[in-house]
């Protein structure tokens, strides 16, 4: 036996292209993208919050958020409830709001936090726990149900 000589273009086509595999690949990786986007805008309508000309765009491990609500606290839901999607690191926050108003602190929850330790550790009297409950409604949806990680929101209170 020896060498044997073929015409490469003739017969079954078993091997693709690294054009054909780039392309392959590109095609995945923008339908992978736009299933995060969809599951994303998911979650922001599950909230029930009312956000006008909503638009995210997703790259790697960044959300970019686009749109207008009326109210601070609900810019502030929308960006906890993409940030605390698991593959999320960042929220590139492009949210309009039309009554602007002092900005919450975000609070990382730690190993051992419940809301009653936050709040007095941020506002000085653990029976505040029930205005960070409401201010993160309805990302939480029971006050003993936190994890680390977590990012909630904490706002300022009314009266100091």
């Amino acid at each position: 036996m020896g060498l044997f000589s073929f015409f490469k273009n003739a017969g079954a086509n078993l091997f693709k292209s690294s054009e054909e595999k780039a392309a392959d690949a590109a095609a995945e990786a923008k339908a992978l993208e736009k299933q995060r986007i969809e599951a994303l805008n998911g979650v922001v309508s599950g909230l029930g919050i009312k956000i006008e000309n909503l638009d995210i765009d997703v790259k790697d491990d960044i959300v970019k958020v686009y749109g207008q609500t009326e109210s601070q606290s609900d810019k502030e839901k929308i960006i906890l409830a993409l940030g605390n999607v698991a593959g999320v690191a960042t929220v590139d926050d492009r949210i309009s709001v039309v009554t602007p108003a002092p900005e919450a602190t975000f609070y990382e929850v730690k190993s051992g936090d419940s809301l009653s330790k936050i709040a007095k550790a941020h506002y000085g009297d653990a029976m505040k726990y029930p205005v960070i409950f409401e201010a993160n409604k309805p990302m939480l949806s029971d006050p003993n149900k936190i994890y680390p990680g977590q990012v909630l929101r904490l706002p300022p209170l009314e009266n100091g």
